[in-house]
C-alpha cells in the first residue's frame, strides 16, 4: 500500500541538481517525527539500493556513489523528507523511492541524468 508522496523527480543535465519531496499525509504518520525516513533508488533491471536515510535523531547515512553529492533533510512539523541531489551523473538515473521505517513506501519518482 502506497503511504507516501514523492514529487521533484525530472530530466536534468549531468552537473545539474534536483530536490526531491516526500510528504507523508497518511494519519499513521501522526507522529511522523519518531519515525525513521530514507530514500532508495531503482535502476532499470538492478536491485532497489539505499541512498540516503534519516533517522528520528536526524542521524544521517549515505551510499557511498552520493556521498558529497546528496543531503537528506526532514520537517516534522510538515511531515516531509528531502533529497537535494548535486552534481548529478547519468548513473544517478532510478526512479527514486521514499520509505519510511523500512515498512512503508510511495509511489516513486523518475530522476533522468542526461544531455
Amino acid at each position: 500500500q502506497v503511504l507516501l508522496v514523492e514529487s521533484g523527480g525530472g530530466l536534468v543535465q549531468p552537473g545539474g541538481s534536483l530536490r526531491l519531496s516526500c510528504a507523508a499525509p497518511r494519519s499513521i504518520f501522526s507522529v511522523f517525527s519518531a519515525y525513521d525516513m530514507a530514500w532508495y533508488r531503482q535502476a532499470s533491471g538492478n536491485q532497489r539500493e539505499l541512498v540516503a536515510r534519516i533517522t528520528s535523531s536526524r542521524t544521517t547515512n549515505y551510499a557511498d556513489s552520493v556521498k558529497g553529492r546528496f543531503t537528506i533533510s526532514r520537517d516534522n512539523s510538515r511531515k516531509r523528507v528531502y533529497l537535494q541531489m548535486n552534481n548529478l551523473k547519468p548513473e544517478d538515473t532510478a526512479v527514486y523511492y521514499c520509505n519510511a521505517q523500512s515498512s512503508y513506501w510511495g509511489q516513486g519518482t523518475q530522476v533522468t541524468v542526461s544531455s
